[in-house]
């Protein structure tokens, strides 16, 4: 008689070793990959969109939320637990004031995911996480290909559309007047 796991906890998940393997949490599933190799392609590309995404937040009212860079660990939901690492984020204010001083990782949904693309993800890997994006309520996801110079963004019922490089990237009603040049994000 075969004897299921149990689902894997937030708790659980952060007790793994940091040992360089790329892991998340899928409802309350792990996902494992050998060491991600970031390229210098992969790293300007998530600098220009935390530099567009930092001043838009300037310019906007208080209270305003935060921008993260550099796989910001997210708590997306809990039963079952779900936890990914993301290259850029925006996490709304209502997010923001629900963390303490001892959070090790964003406990909330955050209002933007921003995934860049390296030569080591997989198409699975990437609808996985897209997916489970949507599911816990992110209101927009971007998949940034650095080598083609695109962007393809998910939102809720509705289907994902491809932006280029002559195109204009918004995130309108939800990140209210943001716009840029997609070519700005791969100078």
């Amino acid at each position: 008689m075969a004897t299921v796991a149990a689902p894997m906890t937030v708790e659980e998940f952060l007790a793994l070793p940091d040992d360089g393997t790329e892991r998340w949490l899928i409802a309350g599933e792990l996902r494992e990959r050998g060491m991600t190799r970031r390229n210098r392609y992969h790293s300007r590309t998530m600098t220009r969109v935390a530099r567009f995404l930092d001043e838009w937040l300037d310019s906007q009212p208080s209270p305003r939320g935060e921008v993260l860079t550099g796989e910001a660990g997210v708590v997306l939901r809990r039963d079952p637990d779900s936890t990914v690492g993301i290259d850029v984020t925006y996490v709304g204010p209502e997010v923001v004031t629900r963390q303490t001083e001892d959070s090790t990782m964003v406990v909330g949904v955050p209002v933007l995911a921003v995934e860049i693309l390296s030569h080591n993800d997989t198409v699975e890997d990437i609808r996985e996480k897209v997916s489970e994006f949507l599911r816990a309520g992110v209101a927009h996801v971007w998949i940034i290909n650095p080598y083609d110079r695109t962007v393809i963004v998910h939102r809720p019922d509705a289907e994902p559309e491809l932006f280029n490089a002559r195109q204009e990237l918004t995130a309108e009603p939800h990140l209210p007047g943001f716009k840029v040049a997609v070519a700005r994000l791969f100078e």
